[in-house]
């Protein structure tokens, strides 16, 4: 009995290890579109002051960290 009840927890911590890396990969995705998105959206309507050109590499930075791995 005591061998099933380790048997069980260690294929449930291993199946709760794989689906969290499955869910960090998706938020990755999602994230690396939706600052894709933001730099080339951000880019067309843009102003022309520095705080524009602070968030559009700030937007840049974002992209390049989520879509990198």
């Amino acid at each position: 009995m005591k061998k099933l009840i380790i048997l069980l927890t260690i294929l449930t911590l291993g199946y709760v290890s794989v689906s969290a890396d499955n869910t960090k990969k998706d938020n990755r995705d999602r994230l690396c579109k939706v600052f894709t998105d933001k730099v080339s959206d951000y880019e067309k309507n843009m102003r022309n002051d520095i705080y524009a050109k602070r968030t559009l590499s700030s937007y840049e930075k974002r992209a390049k960290l989520y879509c990198s791995k």
